[in-house]
């Protein structure tokens, strides 16, 4: 049981880094056309809408995601509760939105998210009807159908975009985009699972699942206001373009990390919960997570800090040059946001939803009046405060765990610490190698390649067990 587990959990975390590394060529190539088809007013005016959408995409879905991926297993019974429920809270929710749409566009000062952000908040309720399906899936560690459901929906929904943003829809085709996105994977999610809500409607299992669910909610709640707060706090500070220059930097820098934070979240809680039982082993699975994320996530945020100003000029245009520094900020503190997920997974499949609700709650607080407490001194220092805390913070994270399961910091610190040590050398060399470059497009292929063989030689000399097991998983599927 334990190898069908092992080789389960090894064939899902090679689907989902192949769906996230889809997933981000495709994001990257349409976010080339889009950005130089789009203004800085345009991505800042959809930035100031996506928070809300976040938010009340939470509530409608009520942390009933996780609390199902809990429950060994969930019954159609269970399944059906929660559909009936997201659906009828998603729709609740987009009729609020509506109405509160002038609010929202008079709060910001800006008239155009009246109009824009009622077609924008489709996507609650249209996302409502999915949440089930695309909970089968990930409950049942099928990461190849989620693949293709993401990438051909992504594909579908960024040519959309883009043809609208070439004949002048301007962040009209970025809304529009949003919502084929979520219709799409819905409809090909549905054919997957082959799963339909019945009648008659019975909610007695969602009242025994609000216990752990409603804590879900409110951290889920606080996770969005935790990755968006910047967003928000600009968007009433700064004039639109300057937020539009920071959507376009946290863009890049969430990309970045979530191709790695996505790929592990996706069987973390899971596996993790199918285990929770079984400390020892949980905790050599978790490390052996810790280890995997650091030898990604590393030498994958550092490198993109350094080819952050040759990448946004080959890929978006000059327009964009000024927010290079933000992206190198962000990546530094973005290096952190993978490992914080495994410890919150970690958590959440030990049930301990209050722990996760409070130290979500403390990293709100902290960063809402780090950044107020410096806005008199510019966006630069705000991000760089923010970005701190971030790296911080994963220590507070560890101290949370440590009151549920007796995993040590050194420990951890052997998992993580070297890889960061060799990625920061690796793209110091590679940026000393390589300042005698002077064609943009030569010096961000030079460094990657660079970057990228100086990095694996180290591993390899150093015999990296990580890296060892990444090849022969390779070499057996060939």
């Amino acid at each position: 049981m334990a190898e069908n587990l092992k080789e389960k959990t090894a064939k899902s975390i090679a689907w989902g880094a192949l769906n996230n590394g889809a997933t981000q060529v495709l994001n990257l190539l349409f976010g080339i056309f889009l950005g130089r088809l789009l203004s800085t007013d345009d991505y800042g005016i959809l930035a100031l809408i996506n928070i809300f959408t976040l938010l009340a995409g939470c509530i409608q879905a009520a942390g009933f995601s996780q609390a199902l991926a809990n429950l060994k297993p969930p019954t159609q019974r269970d399944y059906n509760a929660v559909a009936w429920f997201n659906v009828i809270a998603g729709l609740c929710l987009y009729a609020i939105l509506f109405a509160c749409a002038p609010l929202i566009a008079s709060f910001f000062n800006q008239p155009l998210l009246t109009d824009v952000s009622r077609l924008a908040f489709l996507c609650i309720p249209i996302s409502a009807v999915g949440i089930v399906p695309n909970a089968k899936l990930w409950i049942e560690l099928r990461q190849r159908e989620q693949a293709i459901a993401s990438i051909t929906a992504l594909t579908l929904s960024g040519c959309c975009g883009v043809w609208l943003a070439w004949n002048g829809f301007g962040y009209w085709s970025l809304a529009w985009q949003q919502v084929i996105y979520i219709s799409v994977s819905n409809i090909i999610k549905y054919y997957f699972t082959r799963w339909k809500p019945t009648l008659p409607i019975d909610f007695s299992p969602i009242r025994s699942m609000f216990r752990f669910s409603s804590k879900m909610l409110v951290t889920n709640i606080l996770t969005v206001v935790s990755q968006n707060v910047l967003t928000f706090i600009f968007g009433k500070l700064l004039p639109i373009s300057t937020v539009g220059l920071f959507n376009q930097a946290n863009k890049w820098n969430m990309m970045g990390a979530s191709f790695v934070s996505s790929t592990m979240a996706q069987v973390a809680q899971p596996v993790l919960s199918s285990i929770n039982d079984e400390g020892d082993r949980q905790q050599r699975i978790f490390r052996k997570m810790l280890r995997f994320t650091s030898f990604i996530a590393f030498p994958l945020m550092f490198g993109l800090a350094l080819v952050a100003h040759e990448f946004i000029l080959l890929t978006v245009g000059p327009t964009w040059e000024r927010c290079v520094p933000l992206l190198q900020i962000l990546c530094i503190g973005g290096t952190c946001l993978p490992l914080q997920g495994l410890y919150q997974n970690f958590i959440i499949s030990r049930g301990c939803s209050d722990i996760y609700l409070r130290m979500v709650a403390l990293q709100i607080f902290l960063q809402i009046g780090i950044t107020l407490s410096l806005s008199s001194q510019g966006i630069t220092t705000m991000v760089a405060a923010f970005s701190a805390l971030n790296v911080l913070y994963t220590v507070c994270w560890h101290l949370a765990l440590q009151h549920i399961h007796t995993l040590s910091l050194s420990n951890v610190l052997k998992d993580t610490v070297p890889f960061a040590l060799i990625a920061g050398l690796v793209m110091l060399a590679t940026h000393f190698l390589t300042l005698s470059v002077g064609m943009l497009w030569m010096l961000l292929l030079t460094r990657i390649v660079i970057a990228t063989l100086l990095y694996f030689i180290v591993m390899r000399l150093l015999n990296v067990a990580i890296l060892k097991e990444c090849l022969q998983f390779i070499r057996k599927k060939q």
